[in-house]
């Protein structure tokens, strides 16, 4: 291998060159396989037992609404306590939560009311876990290595997205989701003794004032930040109204495709492999430059791709359309969360993370719960070319507004960089073109 290639590599993995990063990212990669498998799970069983697309939805409304309601308070958690700390409970929290869910499945005695507490109980953890997670990378890895690290956590994330959901379409169909749901539980052991070997440099200092004065304070600057509020706009639009087509996706593995939980498994498989490939994509750039303009081709492609896949009435050719779905949406809330930390002073990161969580996952529920009812009337290819369709004309509008947000955004990365000690000559504080 030449050194060119050797280089591109180092490059694509350096955040791992900080221990407590490698501990995290180990871990993390265990543990969200079987998150993606007890996703999958979790909406087959709920499909099997209801037949209902309506209530697959109500289910991701209640797993997810507390991100928007609760997200707030565990940003300012978040800005006032120990990060690592918070996670620590949080993925404990999960653990049990999953093993609950376990022993309820293979007892023989889940009802769907147990699935809905569950997920309203786990959505709740993850309104404090998602904004100390996100604040968290910049502790483990530093400025430097800050947007390589947010890209390599996506990647993670998103290589368990491809296996998670074809071994559990693999499982459910042997030997039952409750399975899926216990190897869930176990994989939370492996994040859990990451995070307890890292070494920790003592506590932030804590800010003065209320908790409530804090949450005010970090809306206060998500709204009058230009650049910041567009791009949370955008990720909102979006995951409201274009993201739920996952929400749905038993629904074209059974009744359209035919395929059952195993096509079901592929099809989530095929969106991880494009979403994987994004932000491997995301990871080997060594500047921001750009990512403004990748943030609205994203959305726009993201659009017409949902579009084309509500039109496949072939499995493989609905397979093959979810790659760019998976690789746009990955781009575009890559992008966006890269361009936002990066623009954020640390004081308020775990505030302005916990808006990001509300606009990314805290949409999601209204998206899940309108798509399932809307699915139930005129059908789920419908249901998801409505959604790209939206993700297109709200692409577009982002794209109006990006030349005038050019000018604020880069005075923020600037602002930041030299918080950080950087030179405002470096080529990474040019902005989002």
């Amino acid at each position: 291998m030449s050194d060119a290639p050797i280089s591109k590599i180092h490059a694509t993995l350096r955040a791992l060159r900080h221990r407590n990063f490698r501990l995290f990212f180990g871990g993390q990669l265990i543990s969200l396989i079987g998150t993606w498998m007890q996703n999958v799970a979790q909406s087959w069983l709920v499909y099997r037992l209801t037949g209902s697309s309506a209530l697959l939805g109500m289910v991701g409304f209640a797993g997810q609404i507390p991100v928007l309601l609760i997200s707030p308070l565990g940003g300012a958690i978040a800005d006032r306590h120990s990060r690592h700390r918070i996670i620590i409970a949080t993925q404990t929290s999960s653990m049990l939560l999953a093993l609950a869910l376990a022993a309820l499945t293979l007892t023989g005695a889940v009802q769907v009311w147990h699935i809905f507490v569950l997920a309203a109980l786990l959505g709740m953890v993850n309104a404090f876990d998602i904004p100390a997670r996100q604040a968290f990378l910049v502790e483990m890895v530093g400025r430097d290595d800050l947007i390589n690290a947010i890209a390599l956590n996506s990647s993670i994330f998103n290589g368990a997205r491809i296996i998670g959901p074809a071994v559990a379409g693999i499982l459910v169909a042997a030997i039952g989701e409750g399975w899926c749901f216990f190897a869930n539980g176990v994989s939370y052991i492996a994040v859990i003794i990451g995070l307890l070997l890292m070494t920790i440099v003592p506590a932030r200092s804590v800010p003065k004032g209320s908790a409530i004065s804090h949450i005010v304070e970090g809306f206060h600057f998500v709204a009058h930040t230009g650049p910041i509020r567009d791009l949370l706009l955008l990720v909102g639009l979006v995951s409201l109204t274009s993201m739920p087509y996952a929400v749905l996706m038993p629904i074209f593995a059974d009744r359209i495709f035919h395929s059952g939980a195993q096509g079901l498994g592929l099809l989530m498989g095929a969106s991880g492999a494009g979403a994987l490939a994004g932000a491997l994509v995301l990871a080997s750039r060594q500047e921001i430059r750009g990512l403004g303009r990748i943030v609205g081709v994203s959305a726009a492609v993201f659009g017409a791709s949902l579009i084309l896949f509500a039109l496949s009435r072939s499995f493989w050719m609905a397979a093959a359309m979810l790659v760019p779905v998976g690789f746009s949406m990955m781009t575009q809330m890559g992008a966006s969360n890269t361009l936002i930390q990066t623009m954020t002073p640390d004081h308020l990161r775990g505030r302005v993370m916990s808006v990001y969580s509300m606009m990314f996952m805290g949409m999601a529920p209204f998206g899940a719960l309108m798509a399932g009812v809307i699915a139930d009337r005129l059908g789920a290819p419908l249901t998801v070319a409505i959604g790209g369709s939206v993700a297109i004309v709200s692409a577009i509008g982002f794209g109006v507004r990006l030349p005038s947000l050019r000018h604020e955004a880069r005075q923020l990365i600037l602002a930041q960089q030299m918080v950080g000690g950087h030179p405002a000559e470096e080529v990474t504080a040019q902005g989002p073109q």
